[in-house]
């Protein structure tokens, strides 16, 4: 954190210049954030787009591998090679800030700034979710309290309201408490907001047209007759528009070295499909030769999703997918405790590189990607142990880079941009291959997931969640793709089982219909989608000095 209070930034007014953005033109949230209006990005000039880079990782552990770190030490790297270059980041949910990851916004010197501000509230997108979100349940409570025309079924409300901050004691609440003039009681529940559909639909989104038409095909409830009742159906989808018109145009930020980014969209690969906007994406591949971007969490979580799930919505081609490793990690999945991975232990790290290799196999054989892997060096990482990596990279056929960016900034990532470059080729990039097809029942595409990139056996579901999967057929859904919820620390949906287990069996606990973002959620194990916080939470050591600064964040 000391590091970036500590950096110069530009004007943001100079970066949107740098892009070929009338400064005239942007929206400034002070003096070093900006929103980039629709109706600026729709006018830019026609020009050949960029190259898109996707960055994933390995199974994480409590050490952290430092994607976002990479991704930003990728872009300064880029830029330093003269290479006209822009990062799409997702934004930081408050719930992880204050519970047990401090800070998302990179790390070292390969950061995105101002930092504090990223991680505390922003330019306000995810208040504005919420308010959509609550404004829906809201609105759904109240058209059954003055007289229910729609004969909603008041026992199959499914829609959820939201909250940016872990809380384990809302997930399942009864509203409606007091008497008559307070409604009726009902079971419900909280989700944080980057679970919620209403999020999702603003990832998703091409157009505020577009925007408006997805949160209308919501789907809230059934009828006393079981036909789905959607947002549209109650009239709320235009108010839910006009407070998400701001949110959705993307936040420009800047990197430590002044590498322009957008930051827009929600995290959360685990329970989510955890990527940036689509509107992000799009306006930085017409504004920059290479975009980097990122998925949330492994190649098993993110990545799957940013491929099955985005790329065939938003006709997305990355050029190469980069898979960051540690040192640390591969000894972490070789079994060695938490507190042991600072000494050098070779035979730990191979015996790790299970992990690893399965998460490349992953990109390359079931995505059809280009693969480089990136090794995020830490200090005390032993040669010997970057070089079992490397030994295990060239056998499986990818090139691996160790990478200094988090104590060098963009300077240390050279050769990895260099490498990522020459993977990438000049070509356009072709399609994508999927991990099923848009054919298969719904449960078949889990069972696809769950053994061609989990390594699992089968898939178990009980008989009620069976028939809910039936009656989503039945009503037209099933050729929907899958959104996966479960575990990020594991491929199986038990978080202790490291390495890369095989032969496991993933059994969803609850299915849900996301028909405004176009996907079934299949919640799996014991994931939540209302995290709790932890025994001693960050939020501890977060505080505000006597100058006025904040301290303790990261």
């Amino acid at each position: 954190m000391e590091i970036a209070q500590a950096a110069t930034p530009l004007p943001i007014a100079t970066i949107a210049e740098r892009l070929g953005i009338d400064p005239d033109k942007i929206e400034p949230y002070g003096r070093f954030k900006a929103k980039i209006p629709l109706r600026v990005l729709g006018s830019l000039p026609p020009r050949r787009q960029g190259r898109l880079i996707l960055m994933t990782a390995v199974s994480p552990t409590p050490a952290g591998e430092g994607k976002t770190t990479t991704t930003v030490g990728l872009g300064d790297a880029l830029t330093r090679l003269g290479e006209k270059a822009m990062l799409c980041l997702r934004e930081p949910a408050l719930g992880p800030v204050f519970g047990m990851k401090g800070g998302a916004a990179g790390g070292g010197y390969a950061q995105v700034i101002p930092m504090e501000d990223i991680n505390l509230h922003f330019t306000g997108d995810f208040s504005a979710i919420a308010s959509a979100s609550n404004l829906l349940a809201a609105m759904i409570d109240n058209h059954i309290f003055h007289g229910n025309a729609l004969g909603i079924d008041q026992r199959r409300i499914t829609w959820r309201r939201v909250l940016d901050i872990n809380d384990r004691a809302l997930r399942q609440i009864v509203t409606g408490l007091g008497g008559v003039s307070n409604g009726f009681p009902a079971e419900g529940g909280f989700d944080i907001v980057p679970a919620s559909e209403v999020m999702a639909v603003f990832c998703l989104a091409t157009s505020l047209a577009d925007l408006k038409e997805r949160l209308g095909r919501i789907v809230v409830a059934q009828t006393l007759d079981k036909r789905p009742v959607t947002a549209a159906d109650l009239g709320a989808h235009g108010a839910m528009t006009a407070l998400l018109r701001d949110a959705l145009s993307p936040n420009l930020v800047q990197t430590m070295e002044h590498t322009p980014a957008f930051v827009h969209g929600g995290p959360f690969a685990n329970i989510a499909h955890g990527t940036n906007t689509v509107i992000a994406t799009h306006s930085a591949l017409r504004l920059a030769d290479w975009v980097v971007t990122e998925a949330g969490f492994g190649a098993d979580l993110g990545a799957e999703k940013y491929f099955d799930i985005v790329c065939r919505d938003a006709g997305l081609r990355p050029a190469c997918a980069v898979v960051v490793t540690t040192v640390r990690a591969m000894k972490y999945h070789g079994g060695v405790a938490v507190e042991d991975l600072p000494d050098v232990d070779v035979d730990a790290v191979r015996g790790g590189l299970v992990n690893l290799e399965r998460h490349v196999a992953t990109m390359r054989d079931v995505f059809g990607q280009k693969v480089v892997v990136a090794i995020n060096h830490r200090a005390e990482d032993a040669p010997e142990e970057v070089a079992a990596i490397v030994e295990a990279c060239v056998r499986l056929g990818v090139p691996a880079v160790e990478a200094r960016h988090f104590a060098e900034g963009g300077a240390g990532a050279e050769e990895l941009a260099r490498v990522v470059m020459r993977v990438a080729g000049d070509n356009a990039p072709t399609e994508p291959t999927y991990g099923y097809p848009l054919t298969d029942s719904l449960l078949g595409k889990l069972r696809a997931v769950a053994t061609r990139v989990y390594g699992a056996s089968d898939v178990s579901a009980s008989s009620a969640v069976r028939a809910k999967i039936r009656r989503l057929e039945a009503d037209g859904f099933g050729g929907l793709p899958i959104c996966v919820a479960k575990t990020q620390y594991s491929f199986s949906t038990d978080p202790k089982l490291r390495g890369a287990p095989e032969g496991h069996v993933v059994d969803v606990r609850e299915v849900r219909l996301s028909a405004g973002a176009d996907f079934v959620v299949m919640i799996c194990g014991t994931i939540m989608t209302m995290p709790g916080l932890p025994a001693r939470p960050s939020a501890e050591a977060i505080d505000v000095d006597e100058d006025g600064e904040i301290v303790g964040l990261f």
